[in-house]
């Protein structure tokens, strides 16, 4: 009875007052859709209600963004369950195991990962101020968790923008400046990364520190809010075909529910809308996958708008789009969402349950091998994840073999990584993991191939049966430096590898290189295994010191000989052990560069390689600028109009004078042709007896992906004696993204397609495949006392696509 009068009284005074609080118009001093609030702004509402009715909010900052905008999540429910918040967490997360059924449902709404997407974090003020005033009925058995900016950099440099370029009063005509952003938009987070695509990968600080609060509670619900084009009617759940095969029953049918539910408030405001298209559920590192896949029901919700549409903006058809209209929107399905939830709890953790019991997976286990740098950065992603592995001894195991894609046994070293399904994060292993994930669909939104395996260059096998392994293994001990030693030795097989050359080559100690593999002293050193003589660094004071330091850093292993005489191959002194150059390097920015495709360049080279680079505006760049740089690297993008003859002509005289020219993607069509480069577009001839069949007109789309490839994982050949590759095997497995294609280069070709293309993971287009056989993947060019580095295919694919930076530093540093 006592417990029954607490809750009671609790229940009473949050009910007195929440009458009280202002809304968010009242707050912020402007009504709600007239103008947009900045970030602090919006902290500042939140924080307010939290002060005003601490006993319904608690408000978790869980980290900063890179432009040191607070990142939080605000809880909101009753009384009773914010009083109790921890024991709700820990017993749902419990059920996980089987251990119990909690009563409650727990509800995360994210709002605005895409900046320039602002509506969202406008209705999150909307929503939570309905949830406390009039809405308190959902919250009794429902905990509702909020973030209401994901990306706050994006936001405000789009809000900044706006408010600065807006008409007074705001123009509705799609042609004004308000409704047309510059090259530097706000869709991307401070690195330009796409946030949204960026939640298994966690290459960006917000996503890091996202995920360790989103792993505490593991919700039942979760929902992205974004925008589209300005024309598009309102989406929402459920999706598009193709869905992710461990997607259940259940995580379909209550999608289902959920639209059905918001479909009522949107037919009775005669709003329009549509479900099952254009944005399915397939792609891992979505806001809505990413959660299905740990046992949510995750959702998109797309409202037409986005940087377009500012405060306001006339339609195709003539109407006009507000703020107004759109934060209506986004606020009527998030309550809506609420709303299910508090209506479906027991059935919500029953089958949250279920999802973490009910699995039979075909792989029972994967067991990868491997450069001990790359299955480290592998196992801390893992970590982040929350996801186990162990190790396990030399043994035979039987299994699909990734690197030719058939089922055999293979022997394994000590030391080898085992992950197992058999555990909580069990589904998400399957996902990361598989060989290749099925497609029920070939029509999706994004790539159709991850495969981690594939992606961090390791061996791998499936395994049908699971694996025993042990928690720890041991690790080599750091080396301990002689100072009588004429030289130390190390490999050169990955970033981590890379990341000890970059910070030596800050510290000014002077490194060689060899482009022979040699052998000494009974252990043999491959092409690109780093020398760092005594002799050359006699002048850097305290080398040692730092050496050691650095070592330590890298956990890398040097191996000290007090000659340079060697057992077999060249000596230290031969023309082809090469001092590597302290490069200064220039990216190009700007158009005509795609945002996201510069922005992988600049944070790899400040957060990943933490070596500086110099970023240049393409619209003042000239060629007294180019004669400071050794490395001028050009981001995918469109260079038709920039690339004119005036400025190839002064490309090619800073490349022939030594200059190094990195060209990526799209960058490359810029530099073929009579007065470019001698790279050159594959062409197709077309069968002369072949006939062009009719299409219909339903079935145009569906014809056209013939002419596509997804994102697939295809397996080429590598010459690894070019500088190019140094570090590679034979063969390297490449994510390739469309089907241009580049003849063989006569000299320097590195990476290549062969005849056969058939992708070894992922969707690719018949004729797309015809196009790309025999074609250059990575290759350079020699010209005058120069080099062209071309790279037809994205080694730096969203930061993730961790086996191909290694070639990218290469081009930087080995090719010379």
């Amino acid at each position: 009875m006592k417990n029954i009068l607490v809750a009671l009284v609790l229940l009473s005074y949050s009910f007195l007052h929440s009458q009280d609080i202002k809304s968010p118009s009242e707050f912020l001093g402007y009504e709600l859709g007239t103008e947009f609030s900045r970030h602090h702004e919006v902290v500042d509402y939140y924080e307010y209600l939290a002060e005003k009715l601490p006993n319904n909010i608690k408000l978790q900052y869980y980290g900063k963004t890179n432009e040191r905008r607070p990142l939080f999540v605000a809880y909101v429910s009753s009384a009773s369950n914010i009083s109790n918040l921890e024991t709700i967490r820990t017993e749902h997360l419990k059920s996980t195991n089987s251990q119990t059924v909690p009563d409650k449902a727990i509800v995360w709404l994210s709002y605005n990962v895409h900046g320039n997407e602002s509506v969202s974090t406008e209705a999150s003020m909307q929503t939570i101020y309905e949830l406390l005033t009039k809405k308190m009925n959902y919250l009794e058995n429902t905990v509702v968790i909020m973030d209401p900016c994901i990306n706050p950099d994006g936001r405000d440099r789009y809000v900044n923008w706006y408010n600065e370029n807006r008409n007074s009063p705001n123009n509705v005509d799609p042609n004004s400046k308000e409704h047309n952003e510059g090259w530097l938009n706000g869709r991307a987070n401070h690195y330009m990364f796409d946030l949204n695509r960026d939640w298994a990968w966690l290459t960006q600080v917000e996503s890091q520190q996202r995920l360790k609060v989103y792993n505490t509670w593991l919700p039942h619900i979760h929902v992205d809010f974004h925008e589209q084009g300005v024309d598009s009617p309102y989406y929402f759940a459920p999706a598009a075909e193709p869905y992710h095969e461990v997607i259940t029953n259940f995580q379909r049918d209550f999608q289902v529910t959920i639209g059905k539910n918001h479909a009522k408030y949107f037919d009775e405001n005669g709003w329009f809308y549509f479900t099952k298209e254009v944005f399915d559920l397939f792609y891992p590192s979505y806001g809505d996958t990413y959660p299905l896949y740990n046992g949510a029901i995750g959702m998109t919700y797309e409202q037409g708008g986005s940087g377009e549409a500012g405060l306001g903006i006339l339609t195709k058809i003539g109407d006009t789009l507000t703020l107004k209209d759109r934060i209506a929107h986004h606020f009527t399905t998030g309550m809506s969402t609420v709303e299910v939830a508090a209506k479906n709890t027991v059935k919500l953790n029953e089958e949250f349950q279920k999802f973490y019991t009910n699995r039979n997976f075909k792989y029972k286990s994967y067991v990868l091998q491997g450069d001990a740098g790359k299955i480290d950065a592998l196992t801390k992603l893992l970590d982040q994840h929350e996801i186990k592995y162990g190790w396990t001894n030399a043994t035979t195991i039987k299994g699909f073999d990734y690197s030719n894609g058939q089922t055999k046994s293979v022997k394994t070293k000590d030391a080898s990584l085992v992950v197992s399904t058999d555990q909580t994060k069990g589904t998400l292993v399957k996902v990361l993991f598989e060989p290749n994930a099925i497609l029920s669909d070939s029509l999706t939104y994004d790539i159709t191939a991850w495969s981690l395996p594939y992606a961090y260059g390791l061996d791998a096998v499936a395994s049908e049966s699971k694996i025993n392994a042990t928690a720890t293994v041991n690790k080599p001990a750091t080396s301990v430096l002689q100072n009588n030693a004429y030289a130390y030795l190390t490999n050169w097989n990955s970033m981590n590898d890379a990341r000890f050359l970059a910070e030596l080559l800050k510290e000014n100690i002077k490194v060689r290189f060899t482009q022979k593999p040699y052998t000494l002293e009974g252990k043999k050193y491959d092409r690109g295994s780093l020398i760092i003589t005594k002799s050359d660094n006699k002048n850097n004071n305290n080398f040692i010191e730092k050496l050691t330091t650095i070592t330590a850093k890298y956990a890398k292993t040097l191996v000290p000989t007090t000659t340079g005489f060697v057992d077999g191959g060249n000596d230290f002194g031969s023309s082809s052990v090469h001092m590597i150059k302290n490069n200064n390097i220039a990216v190009l920015t700007g158009s005509p560069t795609r945002t996201l495709q510069f922005g992988e360049i600049w944070h790899f080279f400040e957060q990943q390689l933490h070596y500086p680079v110099a970023v240049l505006e393409a619209e003042y760049i000239n060629s007294s600028d180019l004669k400071k740089y050794d490395v001028l690297i050009l981001p995918d993008g469109w260079y038709g109009r920039f690339l004119d003859k005036e400025k190839l002509a002064e490309l090619k005289d800073w490349v022939k004078n030594g200059g190094k020219l990195i060209a990526m993607g799209g960058a490359i069509k810029g530099l073929e042709g009579e007065n470019g480069f001698a790279i050159k577009s594959k062409e197709i001839k077309k069968d002369s007896t072949a006939t062009d069949a009719l299409t219909t007109y339903d079935d145009t789309e569906r014809e056209s992906i013939k002419n596509y490839i997804t994102g697939a994982i295809f397996k080429t050949k590598v010459d690894h004696t070019n500088p190019l590759a140094y570090g590679y095997d034979d063969h390297y497995f490449t994510l390739k993204l469309g089907d241009d294609a580049y003849e063989y280069l006569k000299e320097g070709t590195a990476v290549y397609l062969e005849k056969n293309t058939n992708p070894m993971a992922g969707f690719a287009g018949s004729e797309a495949k015809k196009k790309i056989a025999e074609t250059l993947v990575f290759g350079v060019e020699n010209y005058g006392h120069g080099q062209v580095v071309y790279m037809v295919d994205n080694p730096l694919f969203r930061g993730f696509w961790e086996n191909g930076k290694l070639f990218f530093v290469n081009a930087l540093f080995m090719v010379d």
